[in-house]
């Protein structure tokens, strides 16, 4: 991605580092080259040039872009998973991906990490980004996913004869687990997701609490994802199955729902990520049954939501990391609401806003590998901001409201908000 040339500050708010430090009133950032030269108070910044760029934040917050750490780019607000693969062909899934892409960047979010994607589309998504083709989000790509038969992500019986190669890699043991690594190797992924545990929405295939994965094909994921340099993670719900995700290597954790003593031992000692996506899960219960669900897995989405919530206040009291992502692009839980995931840890979770934000900015760009580049407001880092009308720390739901955007800035460009031309 390109970044600007020339100097823009940002100044008239309330300036958020994304490090978890009380806000700076009466802030300023400056950024030269679309590099951040100076983030503090107004009265400590360089003098300004004539020709800079200069965004009044009007009173509101200056924060970081946000980092949306699970991202399904390829997800088309379906009703039922079985949509995904049979819905539309691979040219239309692609023109939906890029639309969601530029939706993202709207929404606030100048990065996210893809936590699956059908066709492989996220890896040539990202090559587009990079390429400026279209306006997006900073993206990680992973591909498609890793499932073991049988598990979450089979759901096409057999006598169908279709498979599921659009959306995963069927894999039934380690040398199986192997080749499908190799295979995103090939396509040129970043992350490798795997479904080690099942989920409530598809409680008659396996519920939460099932194991849908084995430790040798877990570690054989591992080994040979590592080996090639990519990063592994897993939807890990149930105990057993977030321990053995550890315990094989994996450098994140998706969901975490269900954490004991030992497994929360074994997260803290590797310093592993967990990114929750919680708000999926109140959305499934207060929207889902609009949509079909019926009471048995909305049981199990609230079972879910309470046992999530629960490991992610004792993640983060204990020490550990957490980012955030909310699984988006189901009916009940449409692309664009990405920010009523951070709103949900306030009030549901009750987690402190000025954490939350730092969950979703410098927390999401560990988790990418890039927290030395971006995620959050200091010297040195890509100027990423997000600017709004508003104190976000105390009205932490602003973030959903686009109107409020005075502007969304990547690399120093002004991308999208009040601020953007027409053609941003």
């Amino acid at each position: 991605m390109k970044q600007a040339n020339g100097t823009l500050v940002v100044r008239n708010g309330q300036l958020v580092d994304g490090n978890g430090n009380p806000p700076i009133n009466d802030g300023c950032l400056v950024a030269r080259d679309g590099v951040i030269s100076f983030a503090g108070p107004a009265s400590t910044a360089p003098t300004i040039p004539p020709d800079a760029v200069v965004v009044d934040a009007l009173g509101g917050t200056i924060m970081p872009g946000l980092v949306e750490a699970h991202f399904h780019p390829t997800y088309f607000n379906v009703a039922a998973l079985e949509d995904l693969d049979i819905k539309y062909p691979v040219e239309y899934v692609t023109l939906l991906a890029a639309c969601n892409a530029r939706l993202a960047l709207e929404c606030g979010y100048t990065a996210a990490r893809s936590g699956g994607s059908l066709f492989n589309i996220d890896v040539w998504l990202k090559k587009a980004l990079e390429a400026d083709l279209l306006p997006g989000p900073r993206l990680a790509s992973s591909g498609r996913e890793i499932c073991g038969v049988g598990g979450l992500m089979d759901w096409n019986p057999d006598f169908r004869k279709i498979g599921m190669e659009g959306l995963v890699l069927l894999v039934n043991g380690a040398n199986e687990a192997r080749a499908a690594v190799r295979r995103l190797v090939k396509d040129g992924v970043e992350w490798v997701k795997t479904y080690p545990t099942g989920d409530a929405a598809a409680p008659d295939v396996n519920d939460h609490h099932t194991l849908c994965m084995t430790f040798d094909e877990m570690h054989a994921v591992v080994q040979t994802a590592h080996n090639h340099g990519l990063k592994v993670t897993g939807h890990c719900r149930a105990t057993e199955g977030i321990k053995n995700a550890l315990r094989a290597g994996y450098d994140a954790i998706e969901h975490g729902t269900f954490m004991d003593d030992e497994a929360l031992d074994l997260l803290l000692e590797r310093d592993v990520p967990v990114v929750p996506a919680l708000y999926f899960e109140q959305a499934s219960v207060e929207r889902g049954p609009e949509f079909g669900l019926p009471p048995a897995v909305i049981d199990g989405h609230q079972e879910t939501l309470e046992g999530g919530a629960e490991s992610a206040r004792r993640i983060l009291a204990a020490g550990g990391r957490l980012g955030m992502g909310g699984d988006y692009g189901f009916a009940w839980n449409p692309h664009g609401d990405y920010a009523k995931e951070l709103a949900f840890f306030v009030d549901y979770v009750g987690l402190d806003p000025l954490v939350v934000l730092k969950c979703a900015t410098r927390t999401g760009a560990e988790i990418m590998g890039r927290g030395d580049e971006f995620g959050t407001l200091e010297l040195g880092k890509l100027a990423d901001v997000l600017v709004v009308a508003g104190d976000v720390v105390k009205q932490i739901d602003l973030l959903q409201d686009r109107s409020r955007f005075v502007a969304v800035i990547q690399g120093g460009v002004i991308k999208a908000g009040q601020m953007a031309g027409p053609s941003a």
